[in-house]
């Protein structure tokens, strides 16, 4: 009896000593740094200097001692699969050297090796060409439905906006909507409003639109497909 009272105190003194817990540290968590906001150039810009040279503010980081680079995109669309450059640093200022009469787009992230922020806002700019007199529109952007969303009601209000560096140009545009995904067949709306109310909708089907931008002086520049899917 002796006995076994003895072992029961032995293995209860091991246990209290921690052979039965469990003393693994809290794994650390990292944190991403904070969304780098644009400073120039500054957004719808006529740029008369070539190269442009981007700046953003800082980013933040919470974790004292992460190092921040900078990720930094200029395409020649808003999608950023058109002529797009890539720059990456820890300065707050790249050079970029460009076409002469194009319009870009550009975004910059921070990342610390672990985790990045997520994209800026998007700024778009003009590139000044000798002896233009007129620049065409930006594409447009997308204001509503989401891209790729679901729509729930019988019809739906397509809406964009878009600007044009020549700020008295007024805006025309031509409206594609169909269930054909290149548009190709067709008819455009034409009206100077950004948005459109489609039809009454099929359920469970996929549409697609596009908005041609026009300044009326002949320039006039094609958005890109845009969808969504009904309920």
């Amino acid at each position: 009896m002796k006995k076994i009272i003895y072992t029961l105190a032995l293995s209860t003194l091991l246990w209290s000593c921690g052979g039965g817990g469990s003393d693994t540290p809290p794994v650390p968590v990292n944190h991403a740094p904070t969304t780098p906001t644009l400073v120039y150039p500054t957004n719808n810009l006529l740029c008369i200097e070539n190269p442009v040279e981007c700046k953003w503010n800082t980013s933040t980081d919470a974790d004292t001692g992460d190092v921040i680079t900078y990720q930094i995109e200029v395409a020649e669309n808003s999608a950023f699969t058109q002529g797009k450059q890539t720059f990456n640093g820890t300065s707050l200022i790249q050079s970029v050297p460009l076409l002469e009469d194009v319009a870009y787009y550009w975004r910059v992230k921070a990342t610390d090796g672990e985790d990045s922020s997520s994209y800026s806002s998007v700024y778009k700019f003009y590139t000044y060409g000798e002896g233009v007199t007129n620049h065409l529109p930006f594409s447009p952007e997308l204001v509503s439905p989401d891209l790729n969303g679901v729509v729930q009601t019988a019809t739906t209000t397509l809406q964009w906006t878009a600007d044009d560096v020549d700020t008295t140009d007024t805006l025309a545009y031509a409206v594609y909507f169909g269930t054909d995904s290149t548009l190709a067949s067709v008819t455009p709306t034409d009206q100077s409003a950004e948005s459109y109310v489609t039809p009454t909708l099929t359920a469970s089907t996929t549409y697609y639109w596009k908005v041609v931008v026009k300044d009326g002086k002949g320039g006039q520049t094609v958005g890109q497909i845009w969808n969504f899917t009904t309920d």
